[in-house]
C-alpha cells in the first residue's frame, strides 16, 4: 500500500488542499511506494506564508541561539544518517554506501554553517572623519526558496539551507517529485533540534509550485540545481521578479588522460566517476579524453574494471543501483543505441546487464563506448546515466580545445605525473571545478561549488563564503553622536576632515 507524501509547514505535516499527486517508485523494483502531493497555488502560498511569518523572530534570534540549534542538527544528523540513507536508496535507487556519502558531504556544509558568527562579522572604522565612525554589517534576506534535483535529495538542499538558516533566513524547500521523502525527514530533524516553527518548510509539487516560488514577492532569493534549460528558465523568471538567483545547470565533464599518467589510477577513476550513482551526478565523468598512444591500454583497463561491477538493488551488496525512473532508463538506453548506430564501438554494453534485483527494476549496466566523435549525440548531450565515452586525440592542445569549446563548464580532471602540464591545465581550462588526479573535484564546504558557462546562471556559487554572501546583504552605517561643534547649515557635499 502506498503512502501519501505531503508538505511540511510550521514544524508539522501539512496535507494541502490540492487533489493532484504523482507516483513515487522504488527504482529497484518498479513498485509504486507513495503518492507525493502536487501543490496548487493555495498550498504554495500557505507554505510561503509560514516562512514569511517566522522571519522577523528568527532574524532577531541571537547568533548564539541560532548556532546552538545548528550544532544540535549536526549531531542528530551524524547519529541517524543511516535512516536517511535508507530513504534515499528506496526512492532514488543509489546504493546505501553512496547515499551515506551524499549525506556526509551535505553535513560538511552544516558544520561550516556552525561557524556563522565568525563568517558574519562586519567591519568597523573609528573616526573615519572627525568623530564619525563607519561600520558594516550583513543581514539576512528574508524567506528564501530552494529548488533541488532528484539525484542528491539530501546533499544538494544541504548546500544551501544550513547557511541560509544560520544567517537568519527562513526556508521553503521544493524537492524533486521523484524522491521527496528525504526532505521531510530533514524537516523532522530540524524540529527535534529545536528550530522554531516556520523557519524550515517543505513544498511538494511540480512546475506550478516552482513558478510560485519564482514570482512570489515574499521569496527573496532562489537556489536551484538541475538541467541547463530549466536553470535558464529559473534564472530568467526569478531575476525578472527581482530576486537573487543562483541556478546551477547541466554538465558534460571531461577527463584528460595524458600519456605519462598512471593508467591504473586513471582507469579506477574513470570507472568510479563514470558509473558511481549510475552516472546520475552533475560531477560524473562522461567523456574520457585519451591523449596519444595510451588509448588502447586505457580502454582495456577500464573494460576490465567495468566488467567486475555488480548492478543491483542498492540495499544488497551491489556496486551500482538502477536509474531513477523507467522513462529515464529508456532515454539513456536510446543514447547508447544512437552511439552504436553512429559508428562508435560498444566495448561494455550495459543494455545486456543481468542485475541482482527485480526484473521490474530500472536497470542499465555500466556502458563503455570507444571511438566517440564530437558530432555524436552521445558526446554532445548530457546523458546523466552510466555511460562513459572515450574520445581519442593526439595532443594535449586538442584535448584542451575539446573542453574549452564545450558549452558546459562544470567540472573537469586531468591525469598526469607532469606537474607542469597539470599547472598549465588548471590555468588554461575554462571550467569552474578542476581535479588533478582527482576524478570528482567537488570542493570542500568552505570553498564554493559551481561551474562556468552553461553550467551556472548567476554570479554566485553554492556554499562557502559565496553562499554566506548570497544569503545576506551588506549594510554600511555612518554614525556621529551629538556634538554642538557640528551644528549649523551646510548644503555642500560632505568632505572628510
Amino acid at each position: 500500500m502506498s503512502t501519501t507524501i505531503g508538505h511540511w509547514v510550521n514544524n508539522k505535516p501539512y496535507p494541502g488542499t490540492s487533489s493532484n499527486s504523482a507516483p513515487v517508485t522504488n527504482p529497484a523494483t518498479g513498485e509504486v511506494t507513495g503518492e507525493v502531493a502536487l501543490a496548487n497555488t493555495e498550498d504554495a502560498r500557505a507554505v510561503i506564508d509560514a516562512a514569511v511569518a517566522a522571519f522577523p523572530a528568527w532574524r532577531d534570534t541571537s547568533l548564539a541561539k541560532r548556532t546552538a540549534i545548528l550544532f544540535r542538527f549536526r549531531e542528530l544528523l551524524e547519529a541517524r544518517k543511516p535512516e536517511l540513507a535508507e530513504i534515499i536508496t528506496a526512492e532514488h535507487g543509489k546504493v546505501l554506501s553512496d547515499a551515506l556519502g551524499e549525506i556526509s558531504r551535505g553535513q560538511e556544509v552544516a558544520e561550516f554553517a556552525c561557524g556563522i558568527p565568525h563568517l558574519l562579522k562586519g567591519g568597523f572604522t573609528e573616526n573615519a572623519s572627525t568623530k564619525v565612525d563607519v561600520f558594516s554589517i550583513r543581514q539576512p534576506l528574508g524567506p528564501i526558496g530552494i529548488i533541488s534535483p532528484f539525484n542528491f535529495p539530501a546533499m544538494v538542499p544541504m548546500w544551501f539551507f544550513p547557511i541560509a538558516i544560520a544567517a537568519g533566513n527562513t526556508v521553503v524547500l521544493k524537492p524533486s517529485e521523484k524522491d521527496p521523502s528525504a526532505s521531510l525527514w530533514l524537516a523532522e530533524l530540524w524540529r527535534e533540534a529545536g528550530l522554531p516553527e516556520g523557519v524550515f518548510n517543505v513544498l511538494q509539487g511540480d512546475k506550478l509550485a516552482v513558478d510560485e516560488l519564482l514570482t512570489n514577492n515574499a521569496i527573496k532569493s532562489i537556489s536551484f540545481v538541475g538541467s541547463t534549460p530549466i536553470a535558464q528558465y529559473v534564472y530568467a523568471t526569478g531575476t525578472a521578479a527581482g530576486k537573487r538567483v543562483q541556478a546551477l545547470g547541466g554538465a558534460k565533464n571531461h577527463a584528460i588522460v595524458l600519456p605519462d599518467a598512471d593508467l591504473d589510477l586513471a582507469a579506477d577513476a574513470m570507472v568510479n566517476a563514470g558509473f558511481g550513482s549510475a552516472g546520475e551526478r552533475c560531477m560524473a565523468i562522461s567523456a574520457c579524453v585519451a591523449v596519444g598512444p595510451i588509448a588502447d591500454d586505457l580502454v582495456a583497463k577500464i573494460t576490465e574494471r567495468a566488467n567486475t561491477i555488480t548492478t543491483g538493488d542498492g540495499t544488497k551488496n551491489s556496486d551500482m543501483g538502477p536509474l531513477v525512473t523507467r522513462a529515464h532508463r529508456d532515454k539513456v538506453k536510446s543514447y547508447v543505441d544512437a552511439g552504436e548506430k553512429d559508428g562508435a564501438t560498444i566495448v561494455v554494453d550495459g543494455r545486456q546487464v543481468e542485475p541482482d534485483g527485480s526484473a521490474d527494476g530500472f536497470w542499465l549496466g555500466p556502458t563503455l563506448i570507444d571511438n566517440v566523435t564530437t558530432d555524436m549525440s552521445i558526446y554532445t548531450d548530457e546523458i546523466f546515466g552510466p555511460v562513459l565515452s572515450v574520445v581519442r586525440v593526439d595532443t594535449y592542445d586538442e584535448a584542451l580545445e575539446l573542453i574549452n569549446s564545450n558549452p558546459y563548464g562544470n567540472g573537469t580532471a586531468i591525469f598526469t605525473n607532469d606537474g607542469g602540464a597539470a599547472r598549465r591545465f588548471q590555468n588554461e581550462v575554462e571550467v569552474g571545478m578542476v581535479g588533478i588526479n582527482v576524478p570528482i573535484p567537488v570542493p570542500m564546504a568552505y570553498y564554493s561549488f559551481g561551474g562556468w558557462k552553461n553550467s551556472l546562471f548567476g554570479d554566485t556559487h553554492a556554499h562557502g563564503m559565496e553562499g554566506v554572501n548570497f544569503f545576506t546583504r551588506g549594510k554600511a552605517i555612518t554614525s556621529r553622536w551629538l556634538d554642538p561643534s557640528h551644528g549649523g547649515l551646510n548644503l555642500g557635499f560632505p568632505q572628510n576632515a
